[in-house]
């Protein structure tokens, strides 16, 4: 017998049924969305689980110095990641053990990700970037041991950049953080360039996330950056480095830096920032005692900002962005507009009684006592104040503020780096209206105002460039993959600032303070070196410090080059400009003009003193080579009873001073050693006779011609060194009592 549905069974049936066509008529609104409203969104997620899309990292471009030797290089590493999500609990230590021993991270931190990113869900954890290939085998190895690793361990390519010659002028080349991003210098200036195209590796992968067949992949290659090619000469730049570094470490100073520019065309062929860093290792302070004071810091907040502060002046480039008042190296600046407007004349007098009086504000001289009278030449000889003040004031304040603006003073140079300082007005230098008769005063000698060291050599360089102001450059080509050239740099003249007769006339001024002014330390026989001193007192510190600075160009008839110098904060006892600076940039000059062959041009007087050439005297009797070589002023030293030269030393052409000493071998048998004599702190013929004395050479250098205190303050080889006998030894020499440039 058949049962009829009761009034319940039909009431759920309909309900039931009302429910069954929501769902029908969802699933249908579901459809029409998917496939009419939103396919592509969709489509994207499906294909995110159906394929792989790895990044492939470019090549970054390769730097070059002016010679195409490489000094920042990317090679090929790789990125070790890891999927968190996908570790099992028991693997956490394992894996966390095992990466940080091989690639050497902290451990705990390791572990402590490993699990925050697992709780979270998190799939994607970078353990390391930048793996060299032996870290990477290891790795793999490590995986593929231990069952299912493969799952959450996972190694991508990458690259690395590579600076072989570690701190060589890391201040310039700068250097590449994270995502090999440029992070200062040249590297973060040019990113955009050297950076290339980044390319892609498209896989298929199954059910399981793995690669499928090759079939199923589609490459497009990453583009290589483009390289560079820097005006800078690896050469001039080890000049440069070597002459700073020691600089700063015999005057106990806080800062030494330096810049050697191309006086023709602005092109930068050596910069240098000392204390510099090493651009393989860049966040690690290179003083170890500020690590040190850093790490005693027990707040954890203060401690980071502390190191990260240390770390923004370790990678600082002085020379174009910090800036510090000039002093008297500005006064060719001064002698330059006052020749140029003819408010004062090359053969002028004026009586300097020690100071000036502009209103009633007293200006002293740094000689208080007061020079007398001397003519123009002689007052930037002898760095006086008042000669300066006088031609200042005569130009007047809106004369004076276009040669100002006109040298560049109020702009920045326009080099192509990063970070460059940007002279404001009414901060940086007096705002012309507002500027009184007394700022114009202080302005005249170099004080009351700032500049970076580049703007002032490449106001320098203007001078020595028949008035003419370039633009000062780091990179003078960019080159592809195949290393054809794509662009190249042409010299910029921004301006004519001064005549080419008023600049002849200012370099001959210059000349004239290095051979008988307060530049004289920085004297080479034969270069013919036009400069100038200046030493300021530093505004921004509270306590009393100074800059000692010294400018320049050589040879002053045919300039080549320009040299700035720059002491910061000297402690040793010294901070004269004359004394400290100018002898640093006769070294560079002279080793500089030396490696480009620049011929030399000696006077008589020069000549009288320098180097002459060992004759050659192998196979001649002794009395005869004796005869010869005594006749040409040497002195003799014969070694064994033999009765024929067997050999000689220095060798036959080699360049040894006047009335040097030839050592004359008569029996076979290896050339005798000597120990090297201390040769510093005496005279010039004190030096020569104890050299002498010893069977050695020396190679006068620095100032020896001009002042009768001038004393030998280091030599090439240092002493109680091993050396053949008759080796020639580098004896640098100057006066500390040279000129005083600082102005009262």
């Amino acid at each position: 017998m058949s049962r009829r549905p009761t009034k319940l069974m039909k009431n759920r049936a309909v309900r039931a049924l009302f429910f069954l066509s929501l769902a029908f008529i969802a699933n249908i609104c579901c459809l029409i969305r998917l496939q009419i409203f939103d396919p592509e969104g969709y489509k994207e997620k499906a294909a995110a689980q159906q394929i792989s899309d790895v990044t492939v990292s470019p090549l970054r471009g390769t730097i070059y110095d002016s010679k195409m030797n490489v000094i920042a290089q990317s090679a090929t590493a790789w990125k070790i990641y890891l999927d968190p999500s996908q570790i099992p609990k028991t693997e956490f230590e394992n894996v966390a053990k095992n990466l940080a021993e091989i690639l050497d991270v902290d451990e705990e931190k390791l572990l402590k990700n490993i699990k925050d990113y697992n709780e979270k869900k998190l799939g994607y954890y970078v353990v390391k970037e930048e793996v060299e290939n032996a870290e990477k085998e290891k790795v793999n190895e490590f995986r593929l041991n231990n069952s299912g690793y493969t799952l959450f361990i996972g190694i991508e390519s990458d690259t690395k950049r590579y600076y072989p010659n570690n701190n060589f002028a890391s201040s310039v080349i700068g250097f590449t953080a994270s995502e090999d991003a440029g992070r200062a210098g040249i590297e973060l200036e040019y990113d955009s360039e050297l950076s290339g195209t980044p390319g892609r590796t498209i896989t298929a992968v199954n059910a399981l996330s793995f690669a499928m067949s090759d079939g199923y992949e589609t490459t497009y290659d990453a583009k290589a950056g483009t390289n560079l090619v820097l005006t800078i000469d690896s050469v001039i730049q080890h000049y440069l480095e070597k002459s700073i570094t020691q600089a700063l470490v015999d005057n106990k100073a806080k800062y030494a830096y330096g810049i050697v520019m191309d006086v023709k065309t602005g092109a930068i062929l050596a910069m240098t920032t000392q204390p510099d860093y090493n651009l393989n290792d860049p966040y690690t302070l290179t003083d170890n005692q500020l690590m040190t004071d850093i790490n005693k810091i027990e707040d954890v907040s203060q401690r980071s900002q502390r190191l990260l502060n240390e770390q923004y002046s370790q990678w600082r480039n002085r020379c174009i962005s910090d800036t510090y008042e000039p002093g008297s190296v500005f006064k060719t600046i001064t002698a330059s507009a006052g020749l140029e407007e003819g408010v004062v004349s090359m053969d002028e007098t004026l009586t300097c009684t020690g100071y000036i009086m502009i209103g009633d504000r007293r200006i002293n001289c740094h000689n208080h006592a007061g020079h007398g009278t001397e003519n123009f030449t002689q007052g930037l000889m002898n760095s006086c104040n008042p000669w300066f003040v006088t031609v200042g004031q005569r130009l007047g304040v809106e004369t004076y503020m276009k040669y100002f603006e006109a040298f560049g003073f109020t702009e920045q140079t326009g080099i192509d780096l990063p970070a460059e300082f940007q002279p404001i007005k009414g901060v940086h230098y007096y705002d012309k209206e507002t500027m009184t008769n007394l700022d114009l005063a202080s302005v005249s000698f170099g004080q009351s105002f700032q500049v970076s060291p580049l703007q002032m050599i490449t106001a320098v360089a203007a001078i020595g460039n028949g008035g003419k102001l370039m633009e000062p450059y780091v990179v003078q080509a960019m080159t592809d993959e195949e290393g054809n050239t794509i662009w190249e740099k042409t010299p910029t003249v921004r301006r004519q600032v001064i005549s080419e007769k008023v600049a002849s006339q200012v370099a001959e001024m210059m000349e004239a303070v290095v051979t008988s002014g307060g530049g004289q330390n920085a004297y080479v026989a034969g270069y013919h070196v036009a400069g100038k001193t200046g030493t300021s007192e530093k505004l921004t510190s509270d306590e009393q410090t100074y800059i000692a600075s010294f400018c320049c160009f050589a040879p002053s008839y045919d300039p080549e080059i320009a040299v700035i110098i720059i002491i910061d904060e000297p402690s040793a006892g010294q901070i004269n400009g004359s004394t400290i600076s100018a002898p640093v940039a006769g070294e560079v000059v002279e080793q500089t003009l030396k490696y480009l062959n620049v011929e030399p041009r000696y006077s008589a007087s020069e000549l009288a003193v320098l180097s002459d050439t060992s004759p050659d005297l192998v196979g001649k009797s002794v009395s005869e080579a004796k005869s010869y070589a005594e006749s040409k002023g040497f002195e003799v030293k014969v070694i064994g009873s033999g009765t024929k030269v067997l050999k000689q030393s220095p060798e036959a052409g080699s360049v040894i001073p006047k009335e040097g000493i030839v050592i004359l071998y008569t029996e076979e048998g290896d050339a005798q050693s000597v120990k090297v004599p201390d040769l510093t702190g005496l005279t010039l013929s004190e030096a020569n006779k104890k050299a002498t004395n010893a069977g050695l050479n020396i190679k006068i250098s620095g100032n020896f011609l001009n002042s009768g205190d001038i004393k030998s303050y280091k030599q090439s080889i240092a002493a109680d060194s091993s050396v053949t006998m008759g080796t020639t030894i580098t004896v640098y020499f100057r006066s500390d009592t040279a000129g005083n440039d600082l102005a009262d």
